[in-house]
């Protein structure tokens, strides 16, 4: 099993391709650059460092959001525009299930953070359910975008010792000092950002589920309404 995986949902772009249980290649880049402009060039330079024919591409995994209304667009449109021209099914890897999976096998609570501005973040909790010879990742709080306060009382009811990772952390350490009530930690540089590698990873599990659409059937997953949205929704003179 030969999977694709794309992650531009957030600050970081990331491409890699995963076989059966190895990573053949990652390429992840966290800078000033748009998505629009790293992606392809990543994807392409991966292609041809592995020789890699992409009709031998099992199937496409993307992170389908929420995130970045548009990096989601870009990822979208990336991943649909390679399965309509090979054929290939699509795999829709929930953003934050796909950084979860980041911390695959730990005994605490993983709880993914991804600023969504106004004090709001995407966020969402799982656990690793120890399943025969493997782990299955089980969700203790669905993604949603939600008050960071909010979600740390959510957190304190678990009463589980947390993993943080994501963006949003930087941006709300200092609430999650406040009130995050039980023991807590960070995740390392390695592993508290996106990761195409674990998209792919997830997305080979959800494959052999049957959990696959068309490149057609795709449509990104925003949780919310973009700005331009909300303000074309405001009654005149507010």
């Amino acid at each position: 099993m030969k999977i694709l995986g794309l992650d531009s949902s957030g600050l970081v772009a990331s491409v890699a391709v995963v076989e059966d249980d190895v990573l053949l290649a990652e390429s992840t880049l966290d800078y000033k650059k748009t998505h629009s402009q790293t992606l392809l060039p990543m994807l392409d330079e991966l292609r041809g460092r592995l020789e890699l024919d992409l009709d031998t591409l099992d199937a496409i995994a993307v992170a389908s959001g929420p995130g970045s209304f548009t990096g989601l667009r870009i990822g979208a449109a990336t991943a649909k525009g390679l399965g309509l021209a090979l054929q290939k099914p699509l795999v829709e890897v929930p953003t934050l299930e796909g950084l979860a999976w980041n911390l695959w096998g730990t005994d605490r609570v993983v709880c993914p953070l991804m600023d969504a501005r106004r004090n709001q973040v995407y966020a969402a909790a799982y656990e690793f359910v120890p399943l025969q010879d493997s782990f299955q990742m089980v969700t203790k709080i669905p993604q949603m975008p939600i008050d960071i306060v909010e979600m740390m009382e959510k957190l304190n009811e678990l009463d589980r010792s947390v993993l943080f990772l994501g963006d949003g952390v930087p941006v709300y350490h200092r609430e999650i000092a406040e009130h995050c009530k039980v023991p807590y930690a960070f995740a390392p540089a390695s592993n508290n950002r996106q990761r195409a590698a674990s998209v792919a990873a997830l997305g080979a599990v959800y494959f052999a589920l049957g959990k696959t659409v068309t490149a057609a059937e795709h449509r990104p997953e925003y949780l919310r309404k973009s700005q331009a949205e909300r303000e074309a929704e405001k009654p005149e003179g507010r």
